[in-house]
């Protein structure tokens, strides 16, 4: 038997963005923990505002299991919050009543900025540094610093040790900001793995002094950009069939629905959604082939393949919750039925 360091990681009630949270238990296994073997805990919701203190317990339901590639027989165990009765999903828990579909695939593009003492990592302690221009896909230190691509480069190994489908990373238009992308098969799974990711790279950047800032535009109304998590998307019936009928049909389902993606796709979208910075005014739906300034960017290769494949979604900001992006995402798509597209295709 071997004592395994189980890291329990949950979503705390914190509004209107929850915050990460974990603590470790030790069990004994005879290898790796199935998810299956994994029991439930609890915890004090009082302290992470999701209980009062008169009645305080609350109960963590492990959902995923990961290898945890800092800790020696470490596990990384991501989990739902449940009331007492280990049951009943806690009011805070947006995971258990989001839409899934193994059928549909997530990429989503996480943006976010390194801050240390206050500051984007590289800006002076007054003023700004050069204007934007070079520092997007950047190399050297004008661009990128000497600290920066050591942690980027140590959280994509720590991803890819634990098994999170890590598809690549680069440096952003602003300076100290980064980007690393997340792809995955039904939403739950995409999601789940970008927030272990998030807690990957915030646990990671403890020991270098350096805070992650997830804010959509922590630098306001100023000439740097802001920080999105553009959601790629698509169906088994985009990818399969598709067809321009049912791709106007959905432009349209998503234009009609476009306040209900705004409420759900992060907070201060209007601060980053202004129409600059190759992003569309945040109350008005438009699409475009591989325009960046649109609200759906439409690949070339989607058109070229009788619109068929996948298509990015770019107002999701940084701060977002991918359960309830994609989520939204799969409920505009289910108002507009396939059937009689599958005869127009056939």
């Amino acid at each position: 038997m071997t004592k395994y360091k189980l890291e329990y990681i949950w979503l705390d009630g914190y509004t209107p963005v929850p915050n990460l949270r974990g603590k470790t238990q030790i069990k004994e296994f005879d290898s790796f923990p199935t998810l299956e073997q994994l029991p439930l805990w609890g915890f004090d919701g009082s302290s992470t505002m999701q209980a009062e203190g008169s009645n305080s317990d609350c109960v963590l339901k492990p959902v995923s299991v990961y290898p945890d590639p800092a800790r020696t027989n470490g596990a990384l165990v991501m989990c739902e919050v449940m009331m007492p009765d280990g049951v009943t999903p806690h009011p805070t828990n947006k995971r258990a009543t989001i839409l899934d579909d193994e059928g549909a695939w997530f990429g989503f593009e996480q943006e976010y900025f390194f801050y240390e003492n206050g500051r984007p990592l590289g800006f002076p302690d007054q003023g700004f540094p050069a204007p934007q221009g070079t520092y997007y896909t950047g190399v050297g230190f004008s661009n990128v610093g000497s600290i920066a691509r050591e942690i980027v480069e140590e959280h994509l190994d720590q991803c890819l040790a634990a098994g999170i489908n890590h598809e690549g990373i680069n440096a952003e238009v602003a300076k100290g900001q980064w980007e690393f992308q997340i792809f995955g098969k039904g939403s739950k799974k995409a999601a789940d793995e970008i927030w272990m990711a998030r807690y990957l790279l915030q646990r990671l950047t403890e020991k270098y002094g350096i805070d992650i800032e997830y804010h959509c535009k922590p630098l306001g109304d100023t000439d740097w950009n802001g920080s999105g998590m553009h959601c790629n998307f698509s169906t088994k019936f985009m990818r399969e069939v598709g067809g321009k009928a049912y791709f106007e049909a959905l432009m349209e389902a998503f234009g009609k629905n476009w306040k209900e993606h705004i409420d759900v796709y992060g907070p201060d979208n209007h601060m980053r959604l202004t129409g600059k910075h190759e992003t569309a005014p945040w109350n008005k739906f438009s699409w475009g082939v591989a325009d960046r300034g649109a609200s759906i960017r439409v690949p070339h290769s989607f058109i070229k393949n009788d619109y068929k494949g996948y298509l990015e979604d770019r107002r999701p900001n940084s701060q977002g919750d991918p359960y309830a992006i994609a989520s939204q995402v799969l409920k505009t798509i289910a108002e507009v039925s396939t059937e009689a597209f599958k005869t127009a295709a056939a």
